[in-house]
């Protein structure tokens, strides 16, 4: 079985003091760690939660991404879930695929 995904990896990035403080605050009185926020945050990014896309489309908005741009990200994420639905595969499937053909053909 592969290793893949399984070793940790640090993600790191500026910010102002302020926000970091007014975020450690915030999580303190949440009683959610730091790392476990950001964490949920980038998976549930990865995952495309519904929640967590609405916000994305909200700070592309935001930060000017153009709109072709943004149509075209959603027509191929709409085209993504009808080939999801269509295969009918969900991320174990999709991983056990990749470990059959692993165990099959070991010097890929």
């Amino acid at each position: 079985m592969s290793s893949y995904g399984s070793q940790k990896k640090q993600i790191c990035f500026e910010s102002t003091t302020k926000l970091h403080a007014d975020l450690k605050i915030c999580l303190h009185h949440d009683e959610i760690k730091i790392k476990d926020f950001f964490n949920e945050i980038v998976s549930s990014y990865v995952s495309k939660d519904k929640n967590v896309a609405a916000f994305i489309e909200t700070l592309k908005e935001k930060k000017g991404i153009s709109q072709t741009r943004q149509k075209k990200l959603k027509e191929g994420r709409i085209k993504q879930e009808g080939i999801t639905r269509q295969f009918a595969l969900n991320k174990n499937d999709i991983e056990n695929i990749f470990d059959i053909l692993e165990k099959e053909h070991p010097d890929l």
